[in-house]
């Protein structure tokens, strides 16, 4: 596997021409993207004041916000018609050399994701999901161990105060499913530890408490560990086996590198991992120069740590024997 800087390295080497090329096509694409946003606003606004200067009604307002939410979605409609050749151009022509680069025993699939029974089975999200979709599979063998990911947008359904149908984000990132050297008989979850961040040690460990069924709390002897992750497992002992100090060190030096929140899991010999990127990472943005490091380093970050997990955490080393 290549080092961070020979991605990087490549990006602005050997893929330039390339680089070059399809930002002047996002230009014409942003330029016709508000063009139409242009178009639509000033409809919404002709609408709006037809239906406010005519109507009899004391209050036209929520004749206004259903005017203001199609407008909203039809803008939704033409930016991702709009975008859609631009996209998949992109990601074949800049995102699956960069893949082939760091490895070339990786497979990418833009268009797959992971099934949902398997996220599902990860125990990372608990709750009942409505929604679920991904794109940009990347899958293969990484130092003997096999691993894939994706991007994942995964909803719930609810009702606002007024009963209309809302969805909530449960996760959006990247989802990574990896061979781990051991069977487990037992599920362990590592969440990120929001109840701590939000309401002190104290009450944040007492909420803790109540978050699972089957899998209860694990106390850990690594203060910093625990500051930034809640642990519950269906068994304590395999839970701290698993959880050596070790691997929690690596889990936190790997956290500060990715810069995101993450959430892990250990069920029957395969470890997940999902990385709370909280929007689509392999997605070019319109409005956001390809020539720009900034957003160069977040493509090349979001793809090299995804498959860095293995080497990061050292699953290619045979630390346990499966039984």
């Amino acid at each position: 596997m290549k080092k961070f800087s020979e991605v990087i390295d490549y990006y602005y080497s050997e893929l330039n021409s390339i680089v070059k090329e399809l930002d002047q096509k996002r230009q014409k694409v942003k330029q016709k993207i508000i063009g139409w946003t242009i178009v639509l606003a000033l409809a919404v606004v002709v609408l709006v004041w037809g239906i406010v200067s005519v109507s009899d009604e004391s209050d036209p307002f929520g004749t206004v916000i259903t005017l203001a939410v199609l407008g909203l979605g039809g803008f939704g409609i033409i930016y991702k018609i709009l975008t859609k050749d631009y996209s998949t151009e992109f990601k074949l022509r800049v995102i699956e050399p960069l893949i082939k680069f760091i490895d070339h025993n990786l497979t990418y699939l833009p268009s797959s994701t992971i099934p949902q029974y398997i996220f599902e089975r990860s125990k990372i999200v608990t709750q009942k999901i409505d929604r679920y979709s991904g794109d940009d599979l990347v899958k293969g063998v990484i130092d003997d161990v096999k691993i894939e990911f994706c991007d994942l947008h995964v909803e719930k359904e609810y009702e606002d105060s007024k009963g209309n149908s809302q969805y909530q984000t449960l996760f959006q990132g990247i989802f990574v499913r990896a061979e781990f050297p051991k069977h487990f008989y037992a599920r362990t979850i590592v969440l990120p530890d929001n109840a701590e961040k939000i309401f002190g040690s104290y009450i944040g460990k007492i909420l803790q408490s109540y978050n699972f069924g089957e899998e209860k709390l694990v106390k850990l002897d690594n203060p910093e560990f625990e500051k930034h992750f809640v642990v519950y497992s269906s068994d304590q002992i395999e839970a701290r086996y698993i959880l050596s100090h070790s691997m929690m060190q690596r889990i936190l030096t790997f956290r500060k590198k990715v810069g995101h929140d993450l959430s892990f899991s250990f069920v029957g010999g395969e470890m997940f991992v999902g990385v709370h990127y909280n929007k689509d990472s392999l997605e070019a943005s319109i409005f956001g120069s390809l020539l720009e490091y900034k957003i160069a380093k977040e493509f090349v970050e979001s793809l090299y740590y995804s498959l860095g997990i293995v080497q990061e955490l050292q699953l290619n080393q045979k630390l346990w024997s499966k039984r």
